[in-house]
């Protein structure tokens, strides 16, 4: 397959091969960062999949426009996308502020599984009630530092803050998710421990 010619190359180096006209490249670059943006959207905008692949596509599709024109080495091309992405999800997040989110119902999980699978469902609905509970940037910074495993120094390049400032949100929203969970611990299967 033709795209193995670019299993190797940098997320940077397939922007500007898209950038220079060469489609082959767009398509290994979407195949790689689409999934994480799109987990990454749902996160933020509190599980709405639907909402996060609009997010997803309005992102990628602002990656491709600003690729004849990227200059590699200022950013990385996934810190870059996250920061969009960010921005997009906290812009939905504002105009949605009229609407209570707690009267939503949580989306029902169909899927018929054993225990440990409706423990996961549990645990997975309880962390995103939490994460919905904390202040935008708190999430962001958590939800891109633990659960999309980004390193401090481009948090705060997606987020254009100081590494301290990544810090101390990232520290006050794992105390405040802390704190949120705590009653629930024993609920969600962590026994008193």
């Amino acid at each position: 397959m033709a795209l193995d010619a670019y299993a190797d190359a940098s997320n940077d180096a397939l922007l500007v091969l898209y950038g220079n006209g060469d489609p082959m490249a767009a398509e290994l670059l979407t195949r790689r960062l689409a999934p994480r943006v799109l987990g990454y959207a749902a996160r933020l905008l509190g599980g709405d999949r639907a909402e996060a692949e609009d997010v997803t596509q309005e992102a990628m599709l602002r990656l491709w426009k600003i690729a004849p024109d990227w200059r590699t080495g200022e950013a990385k091309v996934s810190t870059w996308l996250f920061r969009v992405v960010s921005n997009l999800c906290t812009d939905r997040l504002r105009k949605r502020r009229t609407v209570d989110i707690d009267a939503i119902d949580e989306p029902a999980d169909d899927t018929p599984g054993a225990v440990d699978r409706m423990i996961q469902a549990d645990r997975a609905a309880a962390l995103q009630a939490a994460l919905n509970s904390l202040p935008d940037r708190q999430r962001i910074a958590v939800t891109l530092r633990h659960i999309e495993g980004e390193t401090n120094p481009d948090i705060a390049q997606i987020m254009d803050i100081s590494v301290e400032a990544v810090e101390s949100l990232t520290a006050r929203g794992k105390r405040a998710l802390a704190k949120a969970l705590a009653s629930q611990r024993e609920e969600l299967g962590y026994g008193k421990d």
